[in-house]
């Protein structure tokens, strides 16, 4: 599998000099697996990421009507779906795309795409779209096969319920585990959540056995992974201050890595508040923790344009968010890849003597 970050950014897209490193667009993974020209294509959230990707796609067999793809949203919240009206590739006749997302009680998934691009909200109305769109609408715990590609599901504790995937393809295997609380504290379902509890706080017990449900699918989702891309928005106090907001820490994604026995951890979904050389500070923090308990764990923090391939060997080399935005096809300057050991993991990453300083 290769994996290619085209929006890495939880809540709203930030574009601007503190994010300009990492990038500001919001969550969009595409993952291509195999090199065939029918080799499945497979795009994870159509966040604002998606318009980047959409301009590449349309200088391929997408902007001659010959492309497909498959699109699996983990929710429908506006950073996962905002995207897709600006997706060119969808207005192009020819292209074929399956969608896949959590099915809803209340209406059809086609339904929930198309009120975003209804007026007076966008001037063009979704069925306006001249491709070939097909909606699959999935259960929680859903298994189905993409091609070659294996895909089950998991439900994570959001606003509205979102649901994690995970692929398997030729012996590779990646989660996708966003967005999510962790599952200790409150329970997040289909309401609003005005005053939540404190963290801490005593669970109903119906409550305590959802979330255990949860925490251990998500943990057999992520079970042996080669790579867990989780969200990681909060730091523990920020968490501790909004825990209905159904984000986690580093800490969480870290603690459910290591249970699953999965080999490495992408950290994602960065808070729209968090600049480049925090980031910087929040991946050498946990890099040098895990070295220091002798953790074999491999740690990254996803950046706009960071691509590497996923085999059943693990996750091959990962360059460093670059020192300058990556435009096009060119090769930015990078801070220096640490050593194998000197920051938790030898296969790149921002230098944690660096981002200390």
């Amino acid at each position: 599998m290769k994996l290619r970050f085209w929006g890495v950014r939880g809540s709203f897209p930030v574009p601007g000099p503190a994010t300009v490193r990492y990038g500001g667009n919001t969550s969009c993974v595409e993952v291509r697996c195999g090199d065939t020209p029918d080799a499945p294509r497979l795009i994870l959230d159509a966040g604002t990421g998606l318009r980047r990707l959409s301009k590449e796609l349309m200088q391929t067999e997408f902007g001659e009507g010959k492309g497909k793809a498959h699109l699996l949203v983990s929710h429908t919240h506006w950073d996962h779906i905002q995207g897709l009206p600006f997706f060119a590739p969808l207005y192009q006749a020819g292209n074929h795309f399956q969608v896949y997302a959590r099915q809803r009680d209340d209406t059809h998934l086609r339904t929930v795409f198309a009120l975003q691009s209804d007026n007076p909200y966008f001037p063009v109305p979704f069925d306006a779209a001249a491709a070939d769109v097909e909606f699959t609408e999935l259960s929680d715990d859903a298994n189905f096969e993409i091609g070659p590609v294996k895909v089950r599901c998991t439900r994570l504790n959001h606003p509205w319920i979102a649901i994690a995937f995970r692929l398997d393809y030729d012996g590779a295997s990646v989660a996708y585990v966003t967005d999510t609380a962790p599952f200790r504290d409150i329970l997040i379902e289909q309401k609003y959540i005005r005053q939540p509890p404190k963290p801490g706080d005593p669970l109903h017990p119906e409550d305590a056995a959802k979330l255990k449900a949860m925490r251990d699918g998500v943990v057999k989702l992520c079970e042996g992974a080669n790579l867990v891309i989780y969200d990681t928005q909060f730091t523990p106090m920020e968490y501790s201050q909004r825990p209905h907001w159904g984000h986690s820490c580093p800490e969480d994604a870290i603690e459910i890595v290591h249970e699953a026995g999965a080999e490495a951890l992408m950290l994602f979904h960065h808070a729209p508040e968090r600049t480049d050389h925090q980031l910087d500070e929040l991946l050498a923090q946990h890099r040098i923790q895990q070295q220091s308990i002798g953790s074999s764990l491999q740690i990254h923090a996803a950046y706009e344009g960071m691509e590497f391939d996923v085999t059943s060997a693990g996750v091959g080399p990962v360059l460093p968010a670059p020192i300058v935005p990556i435009r096009g096809n060119s090769t930015p300057p990078r801070p220096p890849v640490p050593a194998a050991g000197s920051g938790g993991s030898g296969s790149g990453g921002s230098d944690p003597g660096k981002a200390s300083s």
